[in-house]
């Protein structure tokens, strides 16, 4: 076949309703085509690709590593083409869907109050928002953006950095009335502690102990997720727990939750990054408007 008889775009469009669709016979509805045909399109693109793309079986559709980079290319270009459409139509407003990994900390406190002046903003634009703490890959997960806490430690990865916040030691009222406050290391010992129940950076609460810093290792009862589940156990008189301080600002000043052992705080903080695949090359409209939205509004601090 002559590569002008190759519509590689229609190809593409096809192709990325099978991933979002889920298979062959649900992208065939969305195409308004039959699934024999979908699925002798997705067999001659590999064909030409020399590559399978997805892996076929009774019960479901699975991408290939191909299959997962042709699909975010597919993406990519499908945007390109129709930010070129819309700009020499009248407008170049960014359009698509974007979906966005984050903590339920960050979305909670800081991107789902903001969310609603991004999309008045930019009404082509729909969001497909994954909390979760765990560390994903981007490409396999199909994430445009993730906005995490601590080092970007892949060099295929660009960040954006959206500031910092400190990391403080709480509890509610009612916990430190039964149980006391603590107010010297060695009183941690006598408290119940609420923790991450995942490696993290520093695998500990760092306190300071004279001129030196000393992480003392947590030692929880209880571990939880995610930081927003923590906080939850904070405030419900769970224990201490050693958060962002933006996650429980709020909470200080209403009485909620106080802090404790801050005459022992190292100042330690931790940095948070919008981060994205790619080094150097064009983005989509869509993630670039997101990513300049959230320098602006999406800040740590």
């Amino acid at each position: 076949m002559a590569r002008s008889d190759i519509n590689r775009s229609g190809e593409m469009e096809v192709f990325v309703q099978v991933v979002e669709q889920g298979g062959f016979s649900a992208a065939a509805r969305t195409c308004r085509m039959t699934p024999s045909a979908v699925s002798k399109l997705v067999t001659r693109l590999e064909t030409r690709l020399k590559v399978r793309l997805v892996n076929r079986s009774t019960r479901a559709l699975q991408l290939t590593p191909e299959g997962c980079a042709f699909y975010e290319r597919s993406m990519a270009i499908l945007a390109d083409i129709e930010d070129a459409e819309r700009s020499a139509a009248a407008g170049e407003q960014p359009v698509g869907r974007i979906r966005i990994n984050t903590s339920a900390s960050y979305a909670a406190h800081i991107l789902m109050p903001v969310l609603p002046m991004f999309l008045e903003r930019h009404p082509g634009i729909t969001i497909d928002l994954v909390q979760t703490d765990a560390v994903i890959d981007l490409l396999a997960e199909r994430t445009d953006v993730a906005v995490r806490a601590g080092p970007v430690k892949s060099s295929s990865l660009v960040a954006r950095r959206l500031g910092e916040t400190a990391m403080i030691i709480v509890a509610s009222p009612q916990y430190l009335a039964r149980a006391g406050e603590p107010r010297t290391l060695a009183d941690l010992e006598e408290h119940q502690r609420i923790g991450f129940g995942y490696v993290r950076k520093v695998d500990g609460w760092p306190l300071r102990s004279g001129s030196e810093t000393t992480v003392v290792q947590a030692a929880c009862r209880i571990q939880a997720s995610d930081g927003e589940a923590l906080r939850h156990l904070a405030l419900t008189g769970n224990g201490l727990a050693r958060l962002a301080e933006f996650t429980v600002r709020g909470d200080i000043v209403a009485g909620r939750l106080v802090r404790v052992l801050g005459n022992l705080d190292p100042g330690d903080r931790e940095a948070f990054h919008a981060i994205h695949i790619g080094q150097g090359g064009p983005l989509p409209s869509r993630v670039r408007a997101l990513l300049d939205f959230l320098a602006e509004h999406g800040r740590v601090s």
